[in-house]
């Protein structure tokens, strides 16, 4: 397979969150295009399952869609020396008031592979201890529970619209059958 080759890299807009940089890259035609990518340090999402089975899941407003979507607990990485199992066990305490010590790591994906490099990784916490939430001044989040299958069903309706949540419930799921 012939590879495309970075030229150049240039610096658009560098935010608190968001980091736009333009690619200069040589096609395997040999010609030059460029790409505009959004760099992202990663993140960490976790389905915590109680002890019924049933699975935590928060309600929160989101700027990007312009109203309260309802999530699996997630954030993203403090910085590249955060280990993404880190940044779960610290979002799952902070948005849920919960903790485990059983987390195990069900999947990764990239959220957009088009536009930007965020990798989000997916775990799953059973065995949740009560503990104290802990939002960011910005968040307002309401925990909420739901069965698996109520979920399932929320996808396949529409109410559900997060992609990491998506995707993560249906991998949960699937992972149970194995």
């Amino acid at each position: 397979m012939s590879v495309f080759k970075r030229l150049k890299q240039t610096d658009i807009y560098k935010g608190v969150r968001v980091h736009l940089i333009k690619d200069r890259l040589m096609t395997p035609e040999g010609k030059e295009v460029d790409w505009e990518l959004v760099i992202h340090p990663g993140a960490a999402a976790i389905i915590p399952i109680d002890d019924q089975g049933n699975i935590l899941m928060v309600r929160q407003y989101r700027n990007a869609s312009d109203s309260y979507t309802l999530e699996i607990p997630a954030g993203t990485l403090d910085g590249p020396d955060e280990a993404p199992i880190e940044c779960a066990y610290r979002e799952l305490e902070e948005e849920t008031g919960y903790r485990s010590e059983h987390v195990d790591y069900l999947f990764k994906f990239y959220s957009s592979i088009g536009i930007t490099n965020e990798v989000i990784h997916i775990y799953t916490a059973k065995h949740l201890i009560q503990s104290e939430q802990n939002l960011d001044e910005d968040e307002f989040v309401e925990v909420e529970r739901y069965s698996l299958d109520e979920l399932v069903d929320m996808i396949f309706s529409g109410e559900l619209v997060d992609n990491k949540t998506i995707s993560s419930i249906l991998m949960y799921k699937e992972s149970l059958s194995r």
